[in-house]
């Protein structure tokens, strides 16, 4: 399938889907790098207290930084298998287009913005909000 319309204008999804594999590539690379730095450092000893503290704490920022890569590449596997499947564009929560240009910004986009902004609103509330995986 090479567009969707439904409710609104065609959207082309050929330059979303390069967009998205650019954009995988980019993070498993930058992923990789890290990694390299990673195994690197671990060949230093650290020597006295400091060098330990800083060793870990750059252990901890490699660890965080990956979980972000992480879930960013996951994100773009989920769009491109949007993609696939007929749903790229459409929000899941109230099932309208979602806008060309917040795809343009963010072609991971799985919401509209105002349902973004509404599940944002009841995680910061609290609220267990639940993600539909149904097009996995």
């Amino acid at each position: 399938m090479n567009t969707i319309m439904k409710n609104g204008p065609k959207l082309k999804l050929a330059p979303y889907r390069k967009i998205l594999e650019r954009k995988a590539e980019e993070v498993r690379h930058s992923m990789s790098a890290q990694k390299a730095a990673q195994v690197v450092s671990r060949l230093d000893v650290p020597s006295d207290e400091g060098d330990l503290s800083q060793h870990h704490h750059e252990e901890w920022i490699f660890l965080n930084r990956n979980t972000i890569d992480m879930k960013l590449l996951r994100e773009v596997a989920d769009a491109l298998h949007r993609i696939d499947q007929g749903t790229y564009g459409i929000c899941p929560e109230c099932e309208e287009p979602i806008s060309a240009k917040r795809l343009d910004a963010v072609p991971w986009a799985r919401y509209c913005v105002t349902c973004q902004e509404q599940i944002a609103a009841r995680i910061a509330d609290g609220e267990m909000v639940e993600f539909q995986e149904a097009d996995r």
